[in-house]
């Protein structure tokens, strides 16, 4: 077995942690508004994320962002004023079968109409790039993802990623990769024609989303890849706790990392890069 593919995971949700259905989708409207469905709602007004009659496939990892990200996509096409269609797509990238059972029973237990799709992502890139395959995977994984939102004649490709997401990638690029560039809650694919990828929990922060999914009975896949727990999860984690250290000390420091990428002043940076052409602030010196 690949080491991509992970150890066997043992979750099953109980059943006395179990809610109905109606009173999880509920809540979302209602007990956690303020913290997930208007900024939801938020983000798609705010970035145009949404038109009518687009298709929208909803990637599903199985982890607790992708859950409720499809849990609030059901909820605005039944309630919203834009009409548009839904696919729920879940790529088995070589997954233990527990894990494999585990993203199942959370899709059935939410009522999310998954579609699974296989692939052997976790083997080719062992294979390819055994030191350090993350790069590689989530590369196919997204390709993967495209190709067949494609097929099913999706126009829009919506992934999982939140406020915390956004920051952490702006710390990430800035302390590690030394260029300032965040994560867009809307861009086009660059390989495939004719699809957007859309993020509408933008403004989500991640402390909500853990708090909606302990009430709500969710045990979330979060068992695998164990290559990725430890290399790419270890520099996120850092992030993580550096920022938290930050906030002790700076009054809404995540605000202001997230609010930095909306006011870059191109007047007083020393060069930036368009269209994969770097320029820098002495080609404008000495114009007026």
């Amino acid at each position: 077995m690949s080491k991509l593919a992970g150890e066997g995971c043992d979750q099953l949700i109980p059943t006395e942690d179990k809610k109905p259905l109606k009173e999880i989708e509920r809540n979302i409207i209602k007990k956690y508004r303020k913290y997930l469905w208007s900024p939801f709602v938020k983000a798609i007004s705010n970035y145009e994320l949404l038109n009518e009659g687009d298709k929208v496939a909803v990637a599903i990892s199985g982890g607790k962002d992708s859950l409720l990200l499809a849990k609030l996509f059901q909820e605005l096409h039944k309630h919203g004023k834009v009409k548009f269609d839904l696919e729920f797509l879940a790529m088995d990238p070589g997954y233990h079968p527990d894990i494999k059972k585990l993203l199942i029973e959370n899709c059935e237990y939410l009522g999310i109409p998954v579609k699974i799709f296989e692939s052997k992502i976790f083997e080719i890139a062992d294979e390819k790039a055994s030191d350090y395959p993350c790069y590689l995977c989530a590369r196919m994984r997204r390709g993967a993802l495209y190709r067949k939102s494609l097929e099913l004649g999706c126009n829009k490709l919506a992934l999982g990623h939140h406020f915390n997401d956004v920051i952490e990638t702006t710390m990430l690029n800035i302390l590690y990769s030394g260029n300032f560039k965040t994560m867009l809650p809307k861009l086009k694919s660059e390989n495939y024609e004719g699809i957007d990828l859309i993020r509408p929990m933008y403004y989500i922060r991640e402390e909500n989303i853990e708090r909606f999914t302990e009430t709500s009975g969710i045990w979330p896949l979060n068992c695998a890849c164990m290559v990725a727990a430890k290399k790419i999860g270890n520099k996120r984690h850092e992030i993580k706790d550096l920022i938290k250290q930050l906030k002790e000390n700076f009054i809404d420091v995540d605000k202001s990392i997230f609010k930095s990428a909306e006011n870059v002043n191109m007047d007083r940076v020393l060069g930036w890069k368009k269209d994969n052409r770097k320029y820098s602030y002495l080609d404008f010196y000495d114009e007026e």
